[in-house]
C-alpha cells in the first residue's frame, strides 16, 4: 500500500494532531498548490470493517492513490467531523484537493476515482498526451 496515513479521528472537541494541519478549519472545497499541502492530496474518511469503505479503499489502491485515512466515530450521531467536512454524517467521504471535489456514497467515489484517475482520467491523460507543436498535417 502505497502513502496511507492512518488516524483516528476523536470526539468533539477536535483539535488537529499535527502542526498545520488546518483540515476542519479550512472551507472546502478549496484547491490547493502542491507547494501548501502538507500530505496527501486525497484524505479518506471512514469507518473500521465497513464493506463500502473497503470498496474505496481497493479503488485508490488501483490508481495507486497518496491518501490519507481518517477513521471516525462508529456511532452515526457522533460523526461531527465528517459533517463539517461534506455536510453528510455517512461515510465513505474523499476530499480530494487536487480537484476541490468533496465527495460522498462508494459508488460515486468509485466511479470519480477511475474517471478523473483511472487509465482514460482526465488527470492521467493529460499527463501522457504530448503537446502538440506541428502547425498543420504532412
Amino acid at each position: 500500500m502505497v502513502g496511507v496515513v492512518s488516524e483516528s479521528v476523536n470526539r468533539l472537541p477536535f483539535y488537529p494532531r499535527f502542526a498545520g494541519d488546518d483540515t476542519f478549519t479550512r472551507s472546502f472545497p478549496e484547491r490547493m498548490t502542491m507547494s501548501e499541502r502538507s500530505g496527501p492530496p486525497i484524505t479518506f474518511y471512514r469507518l473500521q470493517g465497513c464493506p463500502y469503505c473497503e470498496r474505496v479503499t481497493r479503488a485508490l489502491d488501483e490508481y495507486d492513490l497518496e491518501y490519507r485515512s481518517r477513521f471516525v466515530e462508529p456511532m452515526h450521531s457522533d460523526r461531527d467531523v465528517v459533517k463539517r467536512v461534506a455536510g453528510v454524517r455517512t461515510v465513505p467521504v474523499v476530499v480530494d484537493e487536487t480537484t476541490g471535489v468533496t465527495m460522498a456514497e462508494s459508488a460515486n467515489i468509485v466511479d470519480y476515482l477511475e474517471s478523473t484517475y483511472g487509465e482514460n482520467g482526465r488527470l492521467e491523460s493529460a499527463a501522457r498526451e504530448p503537446e502538440s507543436t506541428a502547425e498543420g498535417d504532412d
